[in-house]
């Protein structure tokens, strides 16, 4: 009998946009994901200096994004506890309630290189079944690199093979605040939720 699978995907998702939504589903085809969780994170450590929207909005932008797609769900394993809110934690505390179930943890390649200045970087690529990277076309991944700093990791890379998509959620608040088009680039209902609350002007 296979083991189930289910993805982790964590960010700011400041706002949530199309690019998120493409990757992850990628990732659940690609990986064979029974179910990809996405982890709203609060505080993000890296980011302490910068302006982020408040929680309840970013959360209501969240989960009217993941609203069509059942097999996409919303985490609170971030917001019902207390900062910092590192990987490594994250992944232990789903590792409790979803005993006997490989958590894939999700990234972009740039995270990946730059992993080994993560908390506790070695802990955590033990503590996850496998690492789904998104692999673009024409971006190199220098893999043994990254082996040499956190031996074993090479084993738990995953690559997923997903569109170039150049979307960023920074990119979407800098037109939004330059008034430049961005009406495309976010699900419908969280477009209409950054008008309604003035988000990002």
């Amino acid at each position: 009998m296979s083991v189930r699978r289910i993805g982790i995907l964590g960010g700011t998702f400041d706002p949530p946009h199309i690019g998120h939504l493409v990757l992850a589903s990628e990732a659940q085809a690609q990986l064979g994901l029974e179910q990809v969780l996405w982890v709203l994170t609060p505080f993000p450590p890296h980011k302490q200096d910068q302006l982020i929207t408040p929680l309840p909005q970013r959360l209501e932008m969240l989960n009217a994004a993941l609203d069509e797609n059942p097999a996409f769900s919303l985490s609170r394993v971030d917001i019902d506890r207390q900062p910092p809110h590192y990987a490594l934690d994250t992944v232990r505390l789903l590792q409790a309630s979803h005993r006997g179930t490989d958590l894939i943890y999700l990234m972009g390649g740039d995270s990946l290189s730059n992993l080994p200045t993560w908390y506790h970087a070695l802990e955590f690529v033990q503590a996850c079944a496998g690492i789904g990277v998104m692999h673009r076309t024409g971006i190199r991944i220098d893999l043994d690199h990254v082996e040499t700093v956190l031996p074993g990791i090479s084993e738990k890379v995953l690559f997923i093979n997903t569109p170039w998509l150049e979307i960023s959620s920074s990119d979407i608040r800098q037109r939004v605040s330059d008034g430049l088009p961005y009406r495309y680039f976010l699900p419908a209902p969280v477009y209409q939720m950054v008008n309604r609350y003035g988000l990002y002007q």
